[in-house]
C-alpha cells in the first residue's frame, strides 16, 4: 500500500513545460563550450597576431667599428696580400684565374688598388721607417725578465690554452693579423700552432709575425709559438686593419718542374728521375703535418745520395708543389 502510494505521488507531480528543457540546454552547451574555450591547461586563443619585432643587423668587426669612412684607409705600412709568408713578391705571375677588377676587400671599401697578387699601399706617401721603427719600440717597452717570460709561457704554452690562432697551409694570411690583435685585447701574448707546408721554414713565419704584428717572439718550441704584443700595448689604439670578404683565388705562375733540368741534357735529366722513381723513400710526409726537420734531414742525405725521393702520397697535389718550391730554396 505504502509503495503505491509513493508510486502515485511521483507520477502526479508535474511535468516542466518543453521551452524551459530547451533553454536549459543550450545553457549547459555554452558553458561546455565556454570550458572547452578556456582551459585552465591551455592558454586562449589570442585574437591577432603577435607583433615581430624587427630583426637587428650583426655587429661589424671590430676594425669597422672605428672607422665609418668609406673606402676605408690603414696606415700600415706594407702592401696588402692574401698570404706573407707563402708568396714571394719577386715572381710574377703570368696569368689570373679570376679578373684583378674584383678586389677581396671589397668593391670600393679600400684606397689601394688591388692588382690581382696585391692592395698595395700609395708610394707617394712618405714613409719615414725610423719613426715606424721608434713607434713599434715604444710598444714594446722595456725587455721581460726571465722571470716574466716563464710566467707567460707557463701561461699559455699548454694545449688548453683559449688565446690560440691555427696556422695552416696558408701561413700568415691577412686576416690573422686582425685576429692576433683582437686576442691582445685581452690577453698579453698569443700560442699559435704551426701546421702544413708552413711549418717548412719557421724562421720566415716568425719573421712575418713580428714584422706584420709589431709583436715579439718569446717562446718556440718545434711548431708552438707565444707572440707577446709588449709592455706599453694599448688595445684602443690598434691599428686598423681592413678585413679581407673572401679568399683570392691562386694566379698562375711558371711551371714549377721542368722538362730538362737547368746544367743537364734530356737523357741525363731522365735517367737522374727514374733513379729517383725506384729509389726508397727517405721519409713519409702526412697531410697537414709538422715538417720542421724535413730539412735538416735532407741536407744530411744529400751528403751521402745524390738523388732522394719523398712519400708524398697523403699530401694535396698543391701542397707538393708548395713543398717543391721551399725545397728548391732551402
Amino acid at each position: 500500500m505504502r509503495r503505491r502510494l509513493v508510486f502515485l505521488l511521483r507520477s502526479s507531480s508535474p511535468r516542466p513545460p518543453f521551452h524551459c528543457l530547451f533553454s536549459c540546454y543550450l545553457s549547459r552547451r555554452s558553458l561546455s563550450s565556454l570550458k572547452d574555450r578556456y582551459d585552465p591547461p591551455f592558454s586562449p586563443l589570442p585574437s591577432s597576431k603577435p607583433q615581430t619585432l624587427p630583426r637587428s643587423k650583426p655587429p661589424l668587426p671590430h676594425s669597422y667599428e672605428e672607422n665609418n669612412d668609406i673606402p676605408f684607409h690603414s696606415d700600415l705600412p706594407f702592401h696588402f696580400r692574401y698570404s706573407y709568408s707563402e708568396t714571394n713578391p719577386a715572381v710574377k705571375p703570368i696569368g689570373f684565374r679570376e679578373s684583378p677588377r674584383f678586389s677581396p676587400f671589397g668593391p670600393g671599401r679600400l684606397d689601394r688598388n688591388w692588382d690581382g697578387v696585391s692592395a698595395k699601399m700609395d708610394m707617394e706617401e712618405e714613409l719615414d721607417w725610423g719613426d715606424v721603427l721608434k713607434e713599434r719600440r715604444e710598444v714594446i717597452g722595456e725587455s721581460l725578465t726571465d722571470e716574466e717570460v716563464e710566467e707567460l709561457v707557463e701561461k699559455y704554452r699548454h694545449n688548453d690554452c683559449n688565446r690560440q690562432i691555427n696556422l695552416g697551409k696558408g701561413g700568415v694570411t691577412h686576416n690573422m693579423i686582425d685576429d692576433i690583435h683582437n686576442h691582445w685585447k685581452r690577453a698579453e701574448a698569443v700560442r699559435i700552432k704551426c701546421l702544413g707546408v708552413a711549418t717548412l721554414d719557421m724562421n720566415n713565419v716568425c719573421f712575418h709575425l713580428e714584422d706584420k704584428t709589431g709583436g715579439v717572439i718569446i717562446y718556440r718550441n718545434i711548431n708552438i709559438l707565444l707572440l707577446y704584443r709588449g709592455r706599453n700595448y694599448v688595445p684602443k689604439q690598434r691599428p686598423f686593419v681592413p678585413l679581407m670578404l673572401w679568399k683570392p683565388r691562386a694566379p698562375v705562375y711558371p711551371r714549377l718542374v721542368k722538362n730538362v733540368a737547368d746544367g743537364l741534357t734530356f737523357e741525363e735529366t731522365k735517367e737522374m728521375r727514374n733513379k729517383g722513381l725506384n729509389s726508397p723513400a727517405l721519409m713519409k710526409l702526412t697531410r697537414n703535418g709538422v715538417y720542421v726537420y724535413v730539412v735538416e734531414r735532407l741536407q744530411a742525405a744529400f751528403e751521402m745520395e745524390e738523388v732522394l725521393r719523398l712519400d708524398c702520397k697523403g699530401v694535396d697535389t698543391s701542397d707538393c708543389k708548395k713543398i717543391g718550391v721551399k725545397l728548391m730554396v732551402l
